[in-house]
């Protein structure tokens, strides 16, 4: 898989915003239908957020890494951080009643929720979200 484009976003709560414009760029450039930006969107501005908070634990001299990739008939977004990485497969569910007043707990529910496939690579400091049949016909 080539990626298209990389960019790097500075650890700050303001590059979520960033990272909305290039989805939405991305979006209206690859013609992605109506019924897949939102989902896009929430998905991938989830894994920055995530790797802002809790991957570079908000430490402004890391970076992260923001990329995206088509091929065939999916579209990729790689979320990189500088972080230590976490168990993906060892998070509470947010869903448990114990969990639902917790303010924290629900980015990668969603992004598993929302994305067609979700892959944490090198030790969960990368998240790679593939969303399938996002053109329009």
């Amino acid at each position: 898989m080539e990626l298209t484009e990389q960019v790097e976003l500075p650890t700050k709560m303001d590059s979520i915003l960033i990272a909305e414009q290039k989805v939405e760029q991305v979006c209206e450039v690859l013609n992605v239908a109506d019924r897949c930006v939102g989902t896009i969107l929430i998905s991938v501005t989830e894994a920055v957020n995530n790797a802002i908070i809790h991957g570079n634990k908000k430490d402004e001299s890391k970076q992260i890494v923001l990329a995206y990739s088509t091929q065939k008939n999916s579209l990729v977004f790689i979320i990189k951080d500088e972080g230590n990485g976490f168990d993906s497969s060892n998070l509470p569910d947010p869903t448990d009643p114990e969990n639902l007043e917790k303010l924290h707990g629900r980015g990668v529910f969603l992004m598993r929720s929302l994305a067609d496939k979700v892959d944490f690579e090198e030790e969960g400091k990368l998240v790679k979200l593939t969303f399938l049949n996002y053109a329009n016909d």
